[in-house]
This record gives structure tokens, sequence and C-alpha cells, in this order.
């Protein structure tokens, strides 16, 4: 299972880095992290479940029948 939620595609992304100054002053500096959304389990009005974002969670949108 991918890592997005199926009501607005929301996925990862890839994302920071580091200034110059600290790349020249440590060992192994690591800029680039991957950000995962945060997707929770979501009860749906047939019965089922599925992971959602919580934002689309707030909005109720997993009540709408969208999926």
């Amino acid at each position: 299972m991918a890592k997005a939620c199926p009501i607005c595609e929301k996925g990862t992304i890839v994302g920071g880095h580091y200034s110059n100054r600290v790349r020249a002053t440590k060992f192994n500096p690591t800029g680039k992290k991957r950000r995962y959304p945060n997707l929770q389990w979501a009860a749906l009005p047939n019965g089922g479940r599925v992971k959602i974002c919580t934002s689309c969670l707030k909005k109720n949108r997993h009540l709408t029948g969208k999926i």
C-alpha cells in the first residue's frame, strides 16, 4: 500500500536542506529527508475502514462517500 491519502492524493515529499556553513563543519551531513502524511484509520459509512490523512478526517470527507 502506498503512503498516500486516497481522497486528496496527499503523498510523501522530500524536503529540508543544510546551509553551506553546516556542511563545512559537520562530518557527514545528510540534508534530505522524506516526509510522510499523517494517515489514520477512519470508519466508512458502509462499515469498512480506510487510512486517510488527518486533514480529510477533520473535514469528514470519509463520510461523503467519494472513496
